[in-house]
Protein backbone atom coordinates (compact mmCIF):
# COMPACT_ATOMS: atom_id res chain seq x y z
CA UNK A 1 0.00 0.00 0.00
CA UNK A 2 2.87 2.38 0.72
CA UNK A 3 4.17 2.18 -2.87
CA UNK A 4 0.72 2.86 -4.35
CA UNK A 5 0.29 5.84 -2.05
CA UNK A 6 3.68 7.27 -3.11
CA UNK A 7 2.75 6.96 -6.79
CA UNK A 8 -0.50 8.87 -6.22
CA UNK A 9 1.27 11.93 -4.79
CA UNK A 10 1.91 14.63 -7.38
CA UNK A 11 5.47 15.94 -6.88
CA UNK A 12 4.87 19.18 -8.85
CA UNK A 13 2.39 20.65 -6.36
CA UNK A 14 3.47 22.88 -3.51
CA UNK A 15 3.43 21.54 0.01
CA UNK A 16 1.32 23.93 2.05
CA UNK A 17 2.62 23.02 5.50
CA UNK A 18 5.90 22.00 7.08
CA UNK A 19 6.33 20.07 10.33
CA UNK A 20 8.97 21.26 12.78
CA UNK A 21 10.25 20.06 16.17
CA UNK A 22 9.63 16.41 15.44
CA UNK A 23 6.10 16.99 14.17
CA UNK A 24 4.94 18.97 17.23
CA UNK A 25 4.80 22.28 15.30
CA UNK A 26 2.94 22.59 12.00
CA UNK A 27 3.17 25.84 10.06
CA UNK A 28 2.83 27.27 6.55
CA UNK A 29 5.70 26.53 4.16
CA UNK A 30 7.49 29.08 1.96
CA UNK A 31 6.24 28.92 -1.64
CA UNK A 32 9.50 30.04 -3.28
CA UNK A 33 10.93 27.68 -5.87
CA UNK A 34 14.59 27.14 -6.73
CA UNK A 35 15.39 28.13 -10.31
CA UNK A 36 18.17 25.54 -10.41
CA UNK A 37 16.61 22.44 -8.82
CA UNK A 38 12.93 23.41 -9.22
CA UNK A 39 12.27 22.32 -5.62
CA UNK A 40 10.22 24.24 -3.10
CA UNK A 41 11.95 26.08 -0.26
CA UNK A 42 11.84 24.06 2.94
CA UNK A 43 11.71 26.96 5.41
CA UNK A 44 8.55 28.01 7.25
CA UNK A 45 6.75 31.07 5.93
CA UNK A 46 6.47 34.17 8.09
CA UNK A 47 3.09 34.83 9.70
CA UNK A 48 3.19 38.45 8.55
CA UNK A 49 3.92 37.54 4.91
CA UNK A 50 0.95 38.03 2.58
CA UNK A 51 2.73 36.08 -0.18
CA UNK A 52 3.62 33.13 2.10
CA UNK A 53 7.40 33.60 1.93
CA UNK A 54 10.23 33.00 4.40
CA UNK A 55 12.72 35.67 5.52
CA UNK A 56 15.18 34.75 2.75
CA UNK A 57 12.64 35.06 -0.06
CA UNK A 58 11.01 38.40 0.73
CA UNK A 59 8.70 37.59 3.62
CA UNK A 60 9.71 40.76 5.48
CA UNK A 61 9.49 43.03 2.45
CA UNK A 62 6.46 45.26 2.17
CA UNK A 63 7.84 47.51 -0.55
CA UNK A 64 7.68 51.30 -0.59
CA UNK A 65 4.54 52.68 1.04
CA UNK A 66 4.79 56.46 0.59
CA UNK A 67 4.70 58.37 -2.68
CA UNK A 68 8.22 59.64 -1.96
CA UNK A 69 9.49 56.07 -1.45
CA UNK A 70 7.89 54.89 -4.68
CA UNK A 71 9.42 57.82 -6.58
CA UNK A 72 12.84 57.06 -5.08
CA UNK A 73 12.50 53.45 -6.25
CA UNK A 74 11.67 54.57 -9.80
CA UNK A 75 14.67 56.93 -9.88
CA UNK A 76 17.12 54.31 -8.58
CA UNK A 77 15.71 51.35 -10.49
CA UNK A 78 18.60 49.20 -11.69
CA UNK A 79 18.49 46.39 -14.21
CA UNK A 80 20.73 43.40 -13.43
CA UNK A 81 22.65 45.49 -10.93
CA UNK A 82 24.51 47.52 -13.55
CA UNK A 83 22.61 50.24 -15.39
CA UNK A 84 20.17 52.88 -14.26
CA UNK A 85 17.33 54.04 -16.50
CA UNK A 86 19.19 57.24 -17.36
CA UNK A 87 22.34 55.29 -18.31
CA UNK A 88 20.30 53.00 -20.58
CA UNK A 89 18.64 56.03 -22.22
CA UNK A 90 22.05 57.62 -22.83
CA UNK A 91 23.36 54.38 -24.36
CA UNK A 92 20.31 54.14 -26.63
CA UNK A 93 20.80 57.74 -27.81
CA UNK A 94 24.48 57.12 -28.57
CA UNK A 95 23.63 53.88 -30.38
CA UNK A 96 21.13 55.73 -32.60
CA UNK A 97 23.82 58.33 -33.45
CA UNK A 98 26.26 55.55 -34.36
CA UNK A 99 23.72 53.92 -36.69
CA UNK A 100 23.05 57.30 -38.34
CA UNK A 101 26.81 57.83 -38.75
CA UNK A 102 27.07 54.44 -40.47
CA UNK A 103 24.30 55.59 -42.85
CA UNK A 104 26.26 58.79 -43.55
CA UNK A 105 29.40 56.83 -44.43
CA UNK A 106 27.36 54.61 -46.75
CA UNK A 107 25.87 57.67 -48.53
CA UNK A 108 29.38 59.13 -48.93
CA UNK A 109 30.53 55.93 -50.66
CA UNK A 110 32.67 54.57 -47.84
CA UNK A 111 31.41 51.04 -47.76
CA UNK A 112 31.79 49.68 -44.27
CA UNK A 113 30.27 46.74 -42.46
CA UNK A 114 26.95 48.13 -41.21
CA UNK A 115 25.26 46.76 -38.11
CA UNK A 116 22.18 44.66 -38.71
CA UNK A 117 19.01 44.31 -36.70
CA UNK A 118 16.73 46.67 -34.83
CA UNK A 119 17.82 50.29 -34.62
CA UNK A 120 17.80 52.17 -31.33
CA UNK A 121 15.08 54.61 -30.32
CA UNK A 122 15.69 58.04 -31.86
CA UNK A 123 17.21 56.64 -35.08
CA UNK A 124 16.34 58.45 -38.32
CA UNK A 125 17.49 57.02 -41.64
CA UNK A 126 20.12 59.08 -43.50
CA UNK A 127 19.82 58.43 -47.25
CA UNK A 128 20.67 61.72 -49.00
CA UNK A 129 23.53 64.24 -48.97
CA UNK A 130 21.19 66.87 -47.48
CA UNK A 131 20.40 64.51 -44.60
CA UNK A 132 24.16 63.90 -44.11
CA UNK A 133 24.78 67.66 -43.90
CA UNK A 134 21.91 68.09 -41.45
CA UNK A 135 23.20 65.24 -39.27
CA UNK A 136 26.74 66.63 -39.15
CA UNK A 137 25.46 70.11 -38.25
CA UNK A 138 23.41 68.56 -35.44
CA UNK A 139 26.54 66.99 -33.91
CA UNK A 140 28.14 70.37 -33.25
Amino acid sequence: MGVEMMAAIDKTEYATHVSLAGGRIRCLRCTAQSSRTKKQCGKPAMNSSTTQKCTHHGGRSTGPRTAEGKQRLLQAHILHGEHTKSARAEYSKDSAKLSMLEDCLHVLGMDIQRRQGRKAAGYRAVRTMEAVTEFVRGLR
